[in-house]
């Protein structure tokens, strides 16, 4: 296929891409100044991108970021694009703090989960649900305790602990965002109204050089004739 990568990324590429975070992110910002719409569009759309990177819904953060732009008015490009909050750098830290306070907060105490327990416990829920669906149409016979113990002990608890963090955290870049999105986009369109007036000035030049070079030719084919 023509857009297929000639080189198939390998786990570190996805854990720490090629030229690092730091230009991973600043391609992101770029991606997200350009696009097409008001900034406040788009910055609501950076709030709803953020706010579902704190959510359980793994695999589903471009669709619930994508919805969440639509019921508050802002740019879907620039939801998924926020989504990019959630990566594999803050993932262990939002799990752990959102699993933490979900239980203080539901009264629910128990004992720290490490990160790589919650995240391998999402995979391992993941796989059950598939086998779960798969066994309708086949004579394996569906199991539900598990994830009823994973729902109660990990999913409700990451989905309550992690609406206040995902709120301060979205509204934090949504301020962060608005006015940087702002002065980007005015000083793009100055630069764009200063490339167009030096583009006009250039052929206003030649438009007079022509008239002059014109003239002088009459004026010579006048004497010429005289």
């Amino acid at each position: 296929m023509v857009f297929r990568r000639r080189k198939k990324r390998t786990i570190l590429e996805w854990l720490y891409p090629r030229g690092g975070w730091f230009r991973a992110g600043s391609y992101i910002w770029h991606r997200l100044t350009r696009l097409p719409d008001p900034p406040h569009r788009i910055a609501r759309g950076v709030w709803a991108g953020v706010f579902i990177s704190f959510t359980p819904l793994f695999g589903f953060h471009f669709f619930g970021a994508a919805l969440l732009a639509w019921i508050m008015r802002g740019n879907f490009l620039a939801a998924i694009l926020a989504t990019f909050f959630g990566n594999p750098i803050t993932f262990p830290l939002i799990a752990f703090g959102s699993v933490k306070l979900g239980h203080l907060l539901l009264g629910t105490g128990r004992e720290a989960v490490p990160p790589s327990e919650i995240l391998s416990a999402f995979a391992f829920a993941g796989g059950e649900v598939w086998n779960n669906i798969l066994a309708i149409f086949t004579s394996d016979v569906a199991k539900w305790s598990h994830l009823a113990h994973f729902y109660y002990g990990l999913f409700k608890p990451y989905l309550v602990g992690g609406l206040l963090p995902g709120i301060v955290a979205a509204t934090l870049c949504y301020y962060i965002s608005l006015p940087m999105i702002a002065a980007y986009q005015a000083l793009r369109q100055k630069r764009r109204r200063a490339r167009a007036e030096k583009l006009r000035s250039l052929a206003a030049q030649r438009l007079r050089a022509k008239a002059a070079a014109d003239d002088d030719r009459a004026d010579d084919d006048r004497a010429g004739e005289t």
